[in-house]
């Protein structure tokens, strides 16, 4: 884990999102849990050395950010908004998110699921039991939560627009607000069911706040001011599927022409073979949106999610 300040801790060099703890005067807060087992174990016996986990927060239900849940059962209490909670590992007619955990990231074995098998193949939950108790949330809310933990305050945040449970967790005592997926540093942006006109209005709210560094879903740690660069490249992809749709092009046109591939930073860590899927799912996912339409998941090779998920 890189030392943020000197309570707050992350990892940004995760395939997955960024799973961070802040240490205070009476225990630890988690932030977000890593998708990979070993990676999950080993956190929590890290944030265990600095005390007892007395509450895990999830910023949002995508599997990369919730996953690792499951391993950190009996550390802390599990605190989820309520839109997250009610997404929280379900199994959708397209996509099966312990299938998309299991299969959909290479690795270096033919399971793929953990760059350090065997020893993560070894850790990997029955899928079945896994379902039974993935350890969601405890504590549901809906708008806001303040959790107060010893000498800090977690201020709960409810900044929908990327997902509709999405969280952005202000810690003022230290100056960081933990964004989720709210922001990407220097890496591209995933949009598919994302609504992009709320997410605009979350970094603004974001900004409302007195902080000096966010700790962002993906990338690495910022200063404040990079809530102007995620504007932009919101703002940039809204306008190019608006333009092409005023243009008269197809739902399959716009996916094929509309794209940053070379703009907005590489993909996350461990991710490449991704960069068009994101290009096309964007576009696509937009379009459906400003025409009125249900945005529609494919897997990351084009075939319909629930073909993947059924792998």
């Amino acid at each position: 884990m890189e030392r943020v300040t000197a309570n707050v801790f992350t990892n940004t060099k995760l395939r997955g999102c960024n799973p961070s703890f802040v240490t205070t005067a009476d225990g630890v807060v988690v932030i977000d849990t890593p998708q990979l087992p070993t990676k999950a174990v080993a956190m929590r016996a890290e944030a265990e050395t600095h005390g007892p986990i007395r509450y895990l927060i999830n910023t949002e239900h995508h599997v990369d950010h919730i996953f690792g849940n499951y391993f950190f059962k009996g550390a802390g209490i599990v605190v989820n908004h309520r839109e997250l909670y009610e997404r929280f590992m379900v199994v959708f007619p397209e996509l099966d998110p312990f299938a998309y955990a299991y299969e959909s990231i290479p690795g270096e074995t033919a399971k793929g699921t953990d760059l350090d098998a065997p020893e993560a193949l070894a850790l990997w939950p029955d899928r079945d039991e896994y379902y039974r108790d993935p350890n969601k949330g405890a504590i549901v809310f809906t708008g806001d939560l303040m959790l107060r933990v010893g000498d800090h305050t977690f201020h709960c945040l409810h900044t929908p627009g990327h997902t509709p449970g999405q969280l952005a967790v202000h810690v003022p005592e230290e100056g960081v607000v933990f964004t989720g997926d709210t922001i990407f540093s220097g890496c591209q942006t995933w949009l598919m069911t994302s609504n992009v006109d709320q997410w605009l209005e979350a970094l603004e709210r974001i900004r409302s706040l007195d902080f000096e560094r966010i700790v962002p879903g993906h990338g690495p740690v910022v200063p404040k001011s990079y809530l102007d660069v995620q504007r932009s490249h919101l703002l940039e992809w809204k306008a190019a599927v608006a333009t092409a749709i005023a243009n008269g092009w197809s739902r399959d046109e716009t996916v094929a022409r509309v794209s940053f591939r070379d703009r907005f930073g590489p993909v996350d860590i461990g991710q490449g073979y991704m960069l068009d899927y994101i290009q096309s799912r964007n576009a696509a996912a937009l379009y459906d949106r400003l025409t009125g339409g249900t945005p529609q998941l494919t897997a990351p090779d084009g075939r319909p999610a629930e073909a993947a998920a059924a792998r």
